[in-house]
């Protein structure tokens, strides 16, 4: 890559680190190219959000790829999931405290696997109180953050394949490929509920976005350095 690729036009895979919000990343990747690239303004965006406490691929557009966002926004994309049983938390997440315990002596592996497969193909799934969907103007998390008490609609995604790789009684870890606009703090809430045990998301990690893979991906530092090795590009101000 070169400083004229990148400021005219690219695409750059970070691993997002933790509870580092998407818009941070941009912000950081926006910041970076102007101070080493000598450089007034760029456009950076990126290609389908991570929450804070998520981490992994984070597709970023530059310049005029850009106006590809939406196009990539579309597609599935693939992560690792681990899912906390007999505890819920009104984030579905660790953002907030535990809110309920349950027992889970009676979760078995066979249970999980039984019940996982109501959850293939087409849902209805509600998002979570604490996202970013908006309710009459208004951002569902600050409402949330408010002790309001909203229901969202519920959305259909596609859960493509769901696979169970490591099985605890108080936590399972799965890989999950979806569509655009699933939620997968809502599958482990969901997912407890229907095992009768509670069930939050206790850690994500985004590994694939359409045909972009995490194992291509670099930090932030290695983006840094890597901008220490190009010429600055003299920008036409005309």
């Amino acid at each position: 890559m070169t400083a004229q690729e990148l400021v005219e036009g690219t695409i750059l895979l970070i691993d997002k680190p933790l509870r580092w919000s998407s818009f941070d990343v941009v912000n950081k990747v926006r910041s970076l190219i102007r101070k080493r690239l000598h450089i007034e303004k760029i456009k950076v965006g990126h290609a389908g959000t991570l929450d804070p406490l998520a981490t992994g691929l984070l597709v970023i557009c530059t310049g005029k790829m850009t106006k590809s966002i939406e196009s990539l926004q579309a597609t599935d994309k693939e992560y690792i999931a681990t899912v906390g049983l007999g505890h819920t938390t009104p984030s579905y997440d660790l953002e907030t405290d535990f809110d309920a315990d349950y027992s889970t002596e009676h979760i078995t592996k066979a249970l999980v696997k039984e019940v996982m497969e109501r959850f293939h193909g087409e849902i209805d799934q509600v998002p979570p109180l604490f996202s970013a969907k908006m309710i009459d103007g208004k951002r569902a998390y600050k409402i949330a953050r408010k002790g309001r008490d909203v229901q969202l609609p519920a959305q259909k995604v596609i859960i493509h394949e769901l696979e169970l790789i490591d099985f605890q009684p108080e936590e399972i870890q799965l890989r999950v490929l979806c569509s655009k606009g699933t939620y997968i703090r809502s599958l482990a809430h969901d997912l407890g509920r229907a095992l009768n045990c509670g069930g939050y998301l206790k850690a994500l990690r985004r590994t694939k976005s359409g045909n972009y893979m995490l194992k291509d991906a670099i930090t932030l530092q290695q983006f840094d350095e890597l901008l220490l090795n190009l010429q600055p590009f003299p920008i036409d101000k005309t």
